[in-house]
């Protein structure tokens, strides 16, 4: 089974898929997508899209993990403006009639390291130790992205078992 796992962002889209082996992951790829920040949003969303598409016709995943939003009472903009790189993932997953699978930010971090309050290092570095990576998965984008691909790997093994 292949699951990709997509941190979406309006700059950076964090991406990696996983494949499962007898209840073991293993790293296909893992990368970035950069967005010209000086484009408008509607150029943005689309290159989001584009290469979306372009992540599901290269890596034919059975299912997409995807972080759900986190809305900060402070930075209600933020949100709203990542709603928008969330939702044309979504839908290029619908059109292709992928499975999407999302998961809150805590649950990720806790089917990762145990701890929902993990750091960002933490994870990165159960991350490397886990799928026995030689470096620590960097940026943030990419370590998000396969912690989303290894939080709904672990749920899919819950289910097997």
């Amino acid at each position: 089974m292949r699951i990709l796992g997509i941190d979406p962002g309006l700059q950076v889209c964090g991406y990696a898929c996983l494949e499962m082996d007898a209840n073991k992951e293993k790293l296909i790829e893992a990368g970035v997508i950069r967005i010209d920040n000086r484009r408008a949003l509607e150029i943005k969303l689309n290159r989001i899209a584009e290469d979306t598409q372009s992540l599901l016709e290269n890596f034919k995943p059975d299912v997409v993990a995807v972080e759900e939003l986190y809305s900060h009472y402070a930075h209600p903009k933020t949100a709203i403006l990542m709603g928008h790189a969330r939702g044309v993932i979504l839908q290029r997953c619908a059109q292709a009639a992928i499975e999407v699978r999302s998961f809150s930010a805590t649950r990720i971090k806790k089917s990762i390291t145990g701890n929902g309050r993990a750091s960002k290092e933490q994870i990165q570095r159960t991350i490397q130790t886990i799928l026995s990576l030689p470096q620590i998965p960097e940026p943030n984008d990419v370590a998000d992205a396969i912690a989303a691909a290894m939080c709904c790997a672990n749920s899919i093994n819950s289910i097997v078992i």
